[in-house]
């Protein structure tokens, strides 16, 4: 049987380098993501994170290096053409329309238009259509909510990031990346997005976690991405390194071994 790491990564980047001015906000960095996993990305504030993930979600283009989606060299321009590849980000502040109802949210983007010279010469939209896939999609990652009709703006912090989260999962699927899901949320809401992810994963879409809670890393992750200094210090496994050790190679304190400096994890 083939072993995961001799299969091409999922999304992949090479020497990715990305500077403004004097100021280099990626280093030559690396990445790896593997069929079916939740791998975190993690590092101090001004490490580097958010511009390496833009890159791959196509909201920054790189000055040098190159991407790979499952071992194809691909170019993104924008974030439409991440998206046309089947990367889909929820990125903190969610960018949900708080008037707008949950269906219309979901499908926000990619309204469906009904058929015949409604849809087309009037450009109305299929509610009803869009209200029964929508509701699909809500059960289908088990996000209790009792009817897509109503506004987003009702709902609690933890229900709208499942919003946000549901229409990633239903048009990405080829990778999914947060960015910082839980930082505005409480105890219970940050449980019921972790179970969020955990559901994704068991669709077989892996995801990518960009987080500062450690706690939460540890408890979904299967790989810990540690960036540092605008490059990959190392990718390490929560199995085998403590919170304490992820912390310590994340300021420089700890050294990565050869494999996990290497991205073996």
């Amino acid at each position: 049987m083939t072993r995961a790491e001799e299969v091409p990564p999922v999304l992949q980047a090479r020497g990715l380098v990305k500077k403004y001015g004097n100021v280099t906000a990626i280093n030559s960095a690396d990445f790896d993501l593997r069929a079916g996993e939740v791998l975190a990305v993690v590092g101090d504030n001004g490490a580097g994170k958010s511009s390496l993930i833009k890159a791959l979600a196509g909201a920054l283009v790189p000055d040098a290096g190159e991407i790979l989606m499952g071992g194809t060299k691909v170019h993104f321009r924008n974030t439409r053409d991440a998206r046309a590849m089947g990367i889909e980000t929820v990125y903190q502040d969610l960018a949900v329309v708080p008037a707008l109802d949950i269906a219309t949210n979901v499908f926000l983007g990619r309204e469906v238009r009904r058929r015949g010279l409604m849809g087309t010469l009037f450009r109305r939209l299929d509610m009803p259509r869009m209200r029964t896939e929508s509701s699909g999609h809500l059960s289908d990652l088990k996000i209790g909510i009792k009817s897509v009709s109503q506004s987003v703006e009702t709902l609690s912090g933890g229900q709208r990031q499942g919003v946000a989260v549901v229409r990633a999962a239903a048009f990405g699927k080829g990778v999914i990346i947060m960015d910082e899901p839980t930082a505005a949320l409480g105890v219970r809401e940050s449980g019921q997005v972790i179970d969020l992810i955990h559901s994704i994963r068991e669709r077989g879409i892996p995801v990518v976690l960009i987080s500062h809670d450690i706690p939460h890393v540890f408890e979904v992750s299967d790989r810990i991405h540690v960036h540092r200094l605008g490059m990959r210090a190392a990718v390490v496994s929560p199995k085998i390194r403590s919170m304490s050790e992820v912390v310590a190679l994340m300021t420089g304190a700890e050294q990565p071994t050869d494999g996990e400096r290497a991205g073996g994890g």
